[in-house]
Formats: structure tokens, C-alpha cells, sequence
């Protein structure tokens, strides 16, 4: 019996092909033809007004915070349960970071814990939909509501195809950014965009984008020659890459059908052991159409957890936890404005495992999957 690894980059056959084909083309750089094709049908599936593709996203959440001017004497809020770049690329312009605990349903921003925060000095809010699972957007709003110049900025590196209220996750904040690593949906091995949602932040989105220069606002007819207008860097993914995204992209529905086939089958099986065993499965509101991007659970007890992952090693299959909760990181202790208490951060983040979860997982790898993780829960209950 095979081992059944945590994750598979998975490719649909044509990548080699389009890759192939930018190299022949003479254009690798950024802007080819492969990113103009790539980059519609990002702004097709999410409405976006630009779409710019970045060698990351990290790359594409530190975009937006030159776009938002953002530096010392600033704050911007962000959740404790998330990956460090939703804060790092922040830090490292001289914000100072305000962290802020997450629901324990989706995982996501906790708009009550945001409005026990919010100060004069908060200039942004980072939004992070956990799993592809759409946090309480209307919640966020809500608490923001009197403070019309805090932006929201959406991390939505799980969620490209998901929905909330039938509007597309990467629609929801002014900025938006995504990836295309290699353990995501869509992958390039390493990449990313930047959502541009407001037609106002297009043009010098562009400058910064693009070194500081006019550039492409040259290529475009718009003056005679290009010059350095501001600050920026290099962002840009290459068109190589972007030819090898485009071939993901091309697939996007059956991807997200062989995903969500996984996701649901997961559920399936583990419901009824979860209500036995003191299992906590994803939570899906009503008004979400998750992005299908992973699989977790919850254990009743964190000190099961290390013999409950070290069964299901032994029976070949490979799981993981998640972050480390940020605010009782050193970074986070070092950038963040004040000190926050982030209880339900600490908790999740103590109690979490992730299934295995790709592509091309079949119906009987989980039920293994499951199987395993029922037999090893209750083995160390």
C-alpha cells in the first residue's frame, strides 16, 4: 500500500506545452502574452477592475502597502491565525501590526474582537478567508462602518473560485491579492496577483508595479517615452510562469470539482465518528461557496494531537498543523503596536490537523484518510 502524502502539486498536461511556447515566443519577462491571457481570466472570474501578476503573494500584499502609503506611525489590523506574510508585508514598510483573534466557526476575522481595536491610527485591515471559507464579511463591514478611511485588504491566497453572497472572494476589499504556490489550487510553483477593485488605484498601481516607472503606461500609448515616477520594484511575474498558470486556470472548474469531490467526501465520512469522538469539522455558513482549498479538524484535546499524527504516519499518510499563532511569535511580539490576547488563535492553532488533500486524492484514499484518523483518535482518546 502506498504512502499518501500531505500534498502533490498536480499538473493538467499542458503546462509543458504553453511553457514551451513562451520560451519560443522570445517574450519571458513580465507582461507577455501569457500574462495578458492569465491575467483575463482572473479579472473574468473575480470582476476586478486590474489584475497584476506578482512573483508572490507576499509580493502582492507588500504592492498594497506601498498603494495605501502605508509606514510608521500607521496600524494595520490582521488576524493572529494566518500565514506571516499577511503581517510581514506590512511590518517591514514600518506599520506596526494590531492582531486580532479569529471566529471559532470559519477561522476568520472576528469583527467584534476588530472593533475593541479599531483606533485612530488604523489605516488597514487585513481579511483572510481561512480554508477558502469567506469570513463574516458583513461583520467586518459593520465594525467599520464610522471609519471610512480604513481600507480593507483582502488575503485571499485560499480563496480564488470562492464566493460570499454569490460575489467572488478577491471582490471584497478595495485590494485583494492571491497566490499560486505550489500548495494552492492553482499553482506556478511560486506566484501570485494583486486585485485592483477600484479603478482609482489602477494607474499608479501600475507605476509601483512596474520599478516606479510609467512604463506600461507607455506601452499603451499613453505618453511617448517612460520615466521613473515613484517608488515601486520589481514585481512582475515572468511570462514563463505565467504560462504555466494559465494552463491551471484553463481547468479551473475541473479542478475545483475534483476538490470539492474531496472535500465533501471527507465530510461524509467523518461526520458521524466527529459527533462521537468530539470532532470539530469545517464549518460552511449558508451564504459561502467555499473555494475547496484544505481540509481540517479539530481534536478535542491538543495533547492528542502529536500521537494522533504520529498513527497516521505509521499507516503511511502524512498530516500537518498549521500556524503558529502570530501575536505569540517574536516577530509578532516585535512588530505588533500593543500587546492582544487572541484566545481562540491559541486554541485552534494547538488543536488543528490537516488532512491530506490534492487533486488527484480518490474516493479510496479518503476513506484511508479517514479511516486512519478515527482509528488514531480513538486510540489516544
Amino acid at each position: 500500500m502506498s504512502d499518501i502524502p500531505f500534498n502533490r502539486p498536480e499538473v493538467t498536461g499542458q503546462e509543458m506545452d504553453l511553457i514551451g511556447e513562451a520560451v519560443a515566443s522570445g517574450h519571458t519577462s513580465s507582461g507577455g502574452p501569457f500574462s495578458q491571457r492569465a491575467g483575463a481570466l482572473l479579472k473574468e472570474a473575480t470582476g476586478a477592475q486590474e489584475v497584476l501578476l506578482t512573483t508572490s503573494c507576499t509580493d502582492a500584499l507588500e504592492l498594497s502597502c506601498l498603494l495605501l502609503d502605508l509606514g510608521p506611525g500607521d496600524t494595520v489590523v490582521v488576524p493572529s491565525f494566518t500565514f506571516t506574510s499577511s503581517a510581514l508585508a506590512f511590518a517591514r514598510q514600518g506599520a506596526r501590526i494590531l492582531f486580532c483573534d479569529v471566529e471559532p466557526d470559519t477561522l476568520g476575522l472576528d469583527p467584534r474582537h476588530l472593533a475593541e481595536l479599531l483606533d485612530d491610527s488604523v489605516r488597514a485591515v487585513v481579511v483572510v478567508h481561512y480554508a477558502g471559507v469567506a469570513c463574516d464579511i458583513d461583520g467586518i463591514r459593520a465594525a467599520l462602518r464610522d471609519r471610512p478611511d480604513v481600507t480593507i485588504v483582502e488575503d485571499a491566497a485560499h480563496g480564488l473560485f470562492g464566493r460570499w453572497r454569490d460575489q467572488p472572494l478577491g471582490s471584497l476589499g478595495r485590494l485583494s491579492t492571491l497566490s499560486f504556490h505550489e500548495t494552492k489550487n492553482f499553482i506556478c510553483g511560486e506566484g501570485g496577483a494583486l486585485l485592483l477593485n477600484d479603478p482609482a488605484d489602477v494607474d499608479r498601481a501600475r507605476v509601483l508595479y512596474d520599478k516606479g516607472t510609467d512604463r506600461q503606461a507607455f506601452f499603451l500609448g499613453q505618453v511617448d517615452k517612460y520615466s521613473w515616477r515613484d517608488t515601486g520594484s520589481s514585481f512582475g511575474m515572468s511570462d514563463v510562469l505565467a504560462a504555466y498558470l494559465l494552463a491551471q486556470l484553463e481547468q479551473a472548474e475541473s479542478i475545483q470539482s475534483r476538490r470539492r469531490a474531496v472535500f465533501e467526501g471527507y465530510l461524509g465520512r467523518l461526520a458521524g465518528p466527529a459527533e462521537e469522538l468530539g470532532l470539530r469539522l469545517p464549518v460552511l455558513p449558508d451564504h459561502v461557496d467555499p473555494a475547496w482549498h484544505l481540509f481540517h479538524v479539530l481534536l478535542p484535546d491538543p495533547g492528542m494531537r502529536p500521537g494522533v499524527m504520529q498513527a497516521m504516519r505509521e499507516q503511511g499518510i502524512a498530516t500537518t498543523f498549521h500556524y503558529v499563532p502570530l501575536h505569540s511569535s517574536e516577530g509578532g511580539r516585535r512588530f505588533s503596536a500593543r500587546p492582544t490576547e487572541c484566545p481562540v488563535s491559541t486554541d485552534v492553532s494547538a488543536r488543528l490537523v490537516r488532512l491530506p488533500f490534492f487533486n488527484t486524492l480518490t474516493e479510496a484514499d479518503v476513506a484511508r484518510v479517514s479511516e486512519s484518523l478515527v482509528a488514531a483518535v480513538r486510540a489516544t482518546s
